[in-house]
Order: C-alpha cells, then sequence, then structure tokens
C-alpha cells in the first residue's frame, strides 16, 4: 500500500514537472498568467517567476498588469532577491499610485533596502538608503499597520550606524601611542557626542574621550603637559556628571587620581 502511495506521488510529480515545462514553450499568454497566479498562491516563486518573466511584457499596459506587478515584485522579495525587489516594488509605486496595494508596495519596498544593510563594519551605503526608504513610509503613512515595524526597523539601523562611528572612534585610540591619532579619537568621539545624543554608545564616547586625552598629554612634550591634563580634567568632570553610576566610573577615578597627583592638586574623587 505505502509503495503504490509513493509510486501515485512519483507519477503526480512528473506529470506536474511536464506540465510546467510545456507550458514554458507555450505560447498562449493567457494559460501562462493563469499558471502564474496558481504557482504563485501556492508559494512556488522560484517556478513562477520564470513564467512572470515571459508574460509581463505581453501584459504591461493592460488591466491585468497591475495585479501582475505587484506578484512579480512579492516573488522577488519572497526569493530574498532584494535588490530587485526593492525596485520594482518602486517602480510599482510609480506606475500604480492609486493602487489599493500601493500602501503594501512602499512598504516592501522600503523593506527591501532595509534588508540590504550590511553589517556595521562594511561600507553602509544601502543602510542610508533604507533609512531614508523607511522614514519615507512612515512620514507618507502614519497610520499604516506597518508603521511598529517600519519604526524598529529604522531604529535598528540608526543602531548599525552609530556602532560604526563609535567603533572608528575607538580604533583611533587603540592605535593612538603607535600611529600617534589621539587627537582624531578625541575629535570623533566629539562628533559622535554630537551626532548621537541620545545613544546607548553616549557613555562610551564619553569615557574614551576623557581616556584618549589622558593618553595624549601623557605622550605630550613637556610644555604642553600640564595643559592637556587640565583638558583631560574638564573630559572626566563632564563623564561623571551624566553618568555617576556608570561601572566604569572606578577606572575613570583611578585616571583622574593620576592626573591630580601629576598636577600637584590635591582633589581626589570620593
Amino acid at each position: 500500500m505505502k509503495k503504490s502511495i509513493l509510486l501515485l506521488l512519483f507519477v503526480i510529480f512528473i506529470s506536474s514537472c511536464g506540465e510546467y515545462q510545456k507550458m514554458l514553450k507555450n505560447p498562449d499568454s493567457g494559460l501562462k498568467y493563469a499558471m502564474v497566479e496558481n504557482l504563485y498562491n501556492k508559494g512556488k516563486y522560484k517556478k513562477a517567476l520564470k513564467l512572470m518573466e515571459q508574460v509581463v511584457p505581453v501584459y504591461r499596459g493592460k488591466p491585468q498588469a497591475e495585479k501582475l506587478m505587484f506578484m512579480y515584485s512579492n516573488t522577488y522579495y519572497q526569493l530574498e532577491d532584494y535588490y530587485l525587489s526593492g525596485y520594482q516594488f518602486e517602480r510599482f509605486t510609480v506606475s500604480y499610485p492609486k493602487s489599493d496595494s500601493i500602501e503594501l508596495a512602499s512598504y516592501k519596498s522600503a523593506s527591501s533596502y532595509y534588508q540590504l544593510s550590511p553589517r556595521y563594519s562594511l561600507d553602509q551605503t544601502d543602510t542610508y538608503i533604507g533609512l531614508e526608504k523607511l522614514q519615507a513610509f512612515i512620514d507618507t503613512y502614519p497610520d499604516s499597520e506597518y508603521r511598529k515595524v517600519a519604526n524598529m526597523k529604522v531604529n535598528e539601523l540608526i543602531l548599525k550606524l552609530q556602532k560604526k562611528d563609535i567603533e572608528i572612534a575607538f580604533q583611533y585610540l587603540k592605535t593612538g601611542q603607535a600611529l600617534n591619532s589621539y587627537k582624531s579619537a578625541i575629535a570623533a568621539f566629539e562628533n559622535f557626542i554630537s551626532d548621537h545624543p541620545g545613544s546607548i554608545y553616549r557613555i562610551d564616547a564619553y569615557f574614551w574621550r576623557f581616556q584618549a586625552a589622558y593618553e595624549l598629554a601623557l605622550q605630550s612634550v613637556p610644555q604642553k603637559v600640564d595643559e592637556r591634563l587640565i583638558k583631560a580634567s574638564e573630559y572626566y568632570a563632564d563623564f561623571v556628571k551624566y553618568f555617576s553610576e556608570s561601572e566604569l566610573l572606578e577606572q575613570a577615578n583611578e585616571i583622574i587620581i593620576d592626573i591630580e597627583i601629576r598636577l600637584g592638586t590635591s582633589e581626589v574623587p570620593s
């Protein structure tokens, strides 16, 4: 009995494959369109795509074109070809601005660019594009059911850009002694603090700016040491002002004690 069922399934499979191959060569666009819908609705996107590529040019400008172009765009999305899905959904929104599917198409276009955003250490061009597209969607459809998830994606991309910026600044600090890059580190942390006022990495920026200023002072010529130690003390005060409960406070206090000893001052943080 089991062998009979397996044999039947095999015959059905071979038959369906043969039918599909015949349809690829069939000149009847109407039959191809019908099979496209059938395959698409069953989630057989790879097979559907091959037929779509044949019928899309035929139906351009016809009543069926709107539905077909949405399926075409979404097929790329489902196959995770996000460059093409972003492009095709964008074309759809331009071609069919009054479509009932315009909101979903706009969201999926933006989401495609979000999906293209690479890890933070790589070039972030696609991340900036994704941010722009998602924010445009949120502004255009403030009451959309996709607004919440779009906002989450925006926050994720912003966090990725912040991580890239803080890591670049930290690399200047790490190579400060070898490459004489402490000044660049301080400038990078200053820019980060200014550009990302609400960032979760803000505490790191304040502490590492203080540390970079301290290290810069230690490697300075004698005439500049005191001046730069005093500047480092100011950065310490900024750090303590905002992050007095930080786990980094103990380490910061150790540095400021050394600074005060070098400056000959008596104030030691409690």
